[in-house]
């Protein structure tokens, strides 16, 4: 696997054709390093997780160097801003007020929300099949949110928990019937305990994409061919079975380019035509 994700399945390189804002040097980039599996800190102070992975890949594809900083996801938008970083490594869900400030790449994974649940649990493939069951949520999170606003619908008892880490936990003790978060954090719960597993996971419609700034129409378009590339050559798939556990499911975001630069429907979306590729440009 090791060498898989260093290499590339196929072995193939990507170098696009760039200005020279983004011809030679480092790429500076930036995540939060406390948000498993996408980035979490090792005994040796370094980070490790999916976009670690992801971005280190992307600079294998370009041929060059990634320099990548751990910070509060908080400060991550405004050190961008201030040209600190070239892009984000962070997830950063895709949204109207998000594109009106900021450029992305296009999606490289869907955001969801998935349940878990015991692993002697029947499954489950609807919100009305976990209709009045306990589900245990990370208090304040917007999957408490979701499932307060549906609790007069479905009948749900919520148990609210400081963690989502203790969610589970309620779980495994049989204190609840089911834990909601994002998929992602969902599949590492269940991948690290062979006493939950995933259930019902629920579409938002959302993407996860890489953050520019609105000027670097040159950056953002690199990344995203070099995402496109990772995506034909089954690097990403490999991504979410090393980190999630989880073979992605055909037409997925994961695993499928999407048409242009950008994510269609929001601003700083480019309509192109080009083909995805890892062929020498």
């Amino acid at each position: 696997m090791k060498n898989l994700l260093k290499s590339g399945i196929a072995g193939l390189s990507l170098c696009i054709a760039i200005g020279t804002a983004h011809a030679e040097g480092t790429l500076k980039t930036a995540l939060d390093g406390t948000f498993a599996p996408h980035a979490m800190p090792t005994l040796d102070g370094k980070v490790e997780g999916f976009n670690v992975d992801l971005v280190n890949l992307i600079g294998e594809r370009l041929g060059k160097k990634i320099e990548l900083t751990s910070a509060q996801f908080s400060g991550l938008i405004p050190a961008l801003q201030a040209k600190t970083y070239d892009f984000l490594a962070a997830p950063v869900t895709v949204n109207a007020e998000r594109a009106a400030n900021l450029l992305f790449t296009e999606g490289f994974m869907d955001t969801n929300f998935a349940f878990v649940v015991p692993a002697n649990a029947p499954d489950y493939a609807s919100l009305d099949d976990l209709k009045g069951k306990t589900i245990a949520v990370n208090k304040g999170s917007a999957y408490d949110s979701f499932l307060r606003e549906r609790q007069a619908q479905y009948g749900w008892k919520i148990e609210s928990y400081g963690t989502n880490t203790d969610a589970v936990a309620a779980v495994v003790a049989g204190r609840a019937d089911a834990n909601l978060a994002g998929a992602t954090v969902a599949a590492w719960a269940a991948k690290q305990n062979p006493q939950v597993k995933l259930s019902y996971e629920y579409p938002t419609g959302l993407v996860w994409g890489l953050a520019f700034r609105k000027d670097d129409l040159e950056g953002r378009k690199m990344i995203d061919r070099a995402i496109e590339c990772l995506k034909i050559d089954g690097s990403m798939a490999e991504l979410s079975k090393k980190w999630f556990g989880v073979e992605p499911a055909a037409g997925t975001t994961i695993v499928t380019p999407t048409k242009g630069y950008g994510v269609p429907g929001l601003e700083g979306y480019v309509e192109d035509d080009h083909q995805p590729s890892c062929e020498l440009k």
